[in-house]
């Protein structure tokens, strides 16, 4: 897997769990609103790599060893 892969693989799996952890309208496991606190943060990490190529989950892929 490419570290962009990695990423993306990243972000989509912590959505999904801030999603199933905060969104109680939709799930059956909903604890707290404040979950979705998370999904803006890793949205806005996404939208702010993609402008200045930072990506705090990228730096830590490359140092574990991926391509």
């Amino acid at each position: 897997m490419t570290i962009n892969n990695i990423v993306s693989a990243i972000a989509g799996v912590v959505i999904i769990i801030s999603l199933l952890l905060g969104a109680q309208e939709i799930s059956p496991f909903a604890y707290n609103s404040n979950w979705l606190w998370l999904t803006v943060f890793v949205g806005f990490n996404l939208l702010q790599s993609a402008f200045t190529g930072f990506c705090p989950a990228a730096i830590i892929a490359k140092k574990l060893g991926a391509k």
